[in-house]
């Protein structure tokens, strides 16, 4: 059987993508280091290998049409680990006819006082991880317009969702204590706008533009929902579809800073903070108007993730 669609990382948005395809009636190939994956479904193969290994890559990705980057170094080891993984995967890749679709987030953009952000944004990283961030995705970019293989990114926010990461804003750190009736774990300033992505928008987005040739050299905003929403309203939105009253605390960079001397991540974290203290808007128009896709409405998209969450008790 030919595989046409491969995937790199088997975490939320590997996942994401992966039930995308397979509801299109796709076959698709999930990768990663164990080859074992929690809850796969019929029609995914899930196969082990070193993404590191660019010989490895074309292995695993042979008469691909597309290949989905979805996989990461742990987020204490981007700027030593990031740049080699991507380029074993580009160098893995380069004279096949596979298509490689990045999964990107905003790091690269800094600081944007404010400002929407849009995709035409320069890359102004003052943090570690937003430049090598920067550095990846020029990387790839540049591939593609010296022809070695055709490159497109999909650029989401902070996500929330099905398998959301134990780390994220809107995570287990949230959901979890709000169904157990302690309080959810906030960051930063809770009251100013703050786009969050939902990781099913984030895989559909990442298939569009798998599947769209106009997509290919540049790099695209996955669509968002109420844009502008604060924590507390979304907090707010979560504990009514819970039937509970909504109950949290929030970490500002001290505590964040403090927390960094115990918790490797924590401590990541902290250079991160200026997104939850000046106004994080994501404009996503040019996705939309371009390929026609809208978000999921935000109500929705807490329905499900409350559903998911619940089905899903929390690991002791």
């Amino acid at each position: 059987m030919t595989i046409n669609h491969v995937v790199l990382g088997t975490g939320a948005i590997g996942r994401a993508i992966m039930n995308e395809l397979i509801k299109r009636g796709e076959s698709v190939r999930m990768v990663n280091r164990s080859g074992k994956m929690d809850e796969a479904p019929a029609g995914a193969e899930v196969v082990a290998s070193d993404v590191f290994d660019p010989t490895k890559v074309k292995e695993v990705t042979r008469g691909a049409k597309v290949v989905y980057q979805a996989s990461q170094p742990e987020y204490t080891e981007w700027p030593e680990k990031f740049p080699s993984l991507q380029k074993s995967i580009i160098d893995g890749l380069t004279g096949s006819n596979a298509k490689l679709v990045l999964v990107e987030n905003l790091y690269m953009y800094g600081e944007t006082n404010g400002k929407p952000q849009t995709e035409d944004f320069p890359h102004n990283a003052h943090t570690r991880k937003g430049k090598v961030r920067g550095e990846i995705s020029n990387a790839a970019f540049e591939a593609h317009r010296a022809g070695k293989l055709r490159v497109t990114s999909a650029r989401g926010s902070d996500f929330f969702g099905p398998w959301g990461l134990p780390t994220a804003a809107m995570g287990e750190r949230t959901f979890y204590p709000l169904l157990h009736g302690k309080a959810a774990g906030l960051v930063g300033n809770v009251d100013i706008p703050h786009t969050h992505t939902y990781i099913p928008d984030f895989g559909k987005a990442l298939v569009i533009l798998g599947e769209r040739d106009e997509a290919d050299g540049k790099p695209w905003h996955v669509p968002n929902d109420n844009p502008k929403i604060t924590q507390r309203e979304m907090l707010t939105m979560i504990a009514a579809e819970m039937g509970i009253e909504p109950k949290f605390s929030a970490m500002g960079k001290t505590m964040m800073w403090i927390g960094g001397l115990f918790i490797p991540e924590a401590k990541e974290t902290v250079e991160m903070m200026y997104e939850f203290e000046q106004p994080f808007i994501v404009d996503s128009s040019r996705f939309e108007n371009a390929f026609g896709m809208k978000a999921t409405p935000m109500k929705d998209a807490i329905k499900e993730t409350v559903a998911w969450y619940k089905s899903h008790p929390e690991k002791k």
